[in-house]
């Protein structure tokens, strides 16, 4: 069985969903507002004749044309621009660090969120990206250095027991909990991701995703924001393991202003039930917006 049929009785239109889900993706890079502006980098573009186009919710965001390459122009190589699904920028947006904050990315290599946060951040205040997988790290920092993010800290952890002793022992302002996942919504960039698919390893996944969220809540101030996110449309992976967030921790769900066409969590799946603050959550589906597929969550530490 096609393992995202499950989804079916959830999407609006299982037809398109499926028809969506097998097209190729297309290719997108996000300006890097350390060294460039939308501006720039549309006449950057011009000048090597790379083909382009805009991305309607966000300026900072450009299509590729054709058989485009995020990494074969220039303007990559001098890093005025990073490779990034157009979804995976939502976390980071969602988190929304001001300059001068400690913040985290609990599982940032190999760093287009991590990067994305230190231009948000005016490449100023702690920002510190975390991996437990010493070759991703290597990624991470290379294209930290080649997108010329300075506020960095690296480190390498299992993000479940991630400590604050070499941070002086204070809580983090913002924390960004974007987990390993089973990865159904990268289909149309890895057409071989549900290969392996099955419920032991959603169910599997989702106990680290729980020790990596509580961590998060842990090590973050109250009053401070917590952003959960994953690649997949599993409820396993997603609103159960906010709705655990929710039962075990003081905490509270944020609602938060998403331009891009999106559904709301879900507050019921298979016989379990959700809190009703789960639709501030947002469901991102690939037939929506011709991009992959995402879930986002804001939570707030209570202070």
């Amino acid at each position: 069985m096609d393992p995202l049929s499950r989804y079916d009785p959830i999407v609006d239109d299982p037809t398109a969903f499926h028809d969506a889900c097998g097209r190729p993706l297309p290719s997108v890079v996000r300006v890097n507002g350390i060294k460039a502006t939308p501006d720039r980098v549309r006449r950057a573009f011009e000048s090597a004749g790379v083909e382009f186009g805009p991305v309607g919710w966000h300026d900072g965001l450009f299509r590729l044309g054709g058989d485009e390459s995020p990494g074969n122009s220039w303007p990559f190589v001098h890093g005025w621009v990073y490779g990034q699904e157009e979804v995976s920028a939502v976390p980071a947006l969602a988190l929304d660090p001001d300059p001068g904050e400690r913040v985290l990315d609990c599982c940032a290599a190999p760093g287009s969120k991590t990067t994305q946060l230190a231009a948000r951040m005016d490449d100023r205040g702690l920002l510190v990206g975390n991996d437990n997988n010493l070759g991703r790290l290597s990624a991470l920092r290379s294209n930290a250095e080649r997108c010329g993010v300075t506020n960095l800290v690296v480190t390498r952890a299992d993000a479940r027991n991630f400590s604050l002793k070499s941070f002086g022992g204070e809580a983090f302002d913002r924390t960004l909990v974007d987990v390993p996942c089973s990865c159904e919504g990268t289909i149309r960039k890895n057409p071989d991701a549900l290969e392996d698919w099955s419920m032991d390893h959603v169910e599997g996944i989702a106990g680290v995703q729980k020790g990596i969220l509580d961590r998060a809540l842990e090590i973050t101030r109250p009053g401070g924001t917590v952003v959960y996110s994953t690649c997949t449309f599993a409820p396993e992976e997603n609103e159960a393991i906010v709705q655990h967030a929710l039962e075990t921790h003081e905490c509270r769900l944020l609602e938060y202003e998403l331009p891009l066409d999106h559904v709301s969590g879900l507050t019921a799946w298979e016989g379990d039930s959700f809190d009703d603050s789960m639709r501030r959550a947002k469901r991102i589906y690939p037939h929506h917006n011709d991009t992959g597929g995402f879930f986002c969550a804001k939570l707030e530490v209570a202070g």
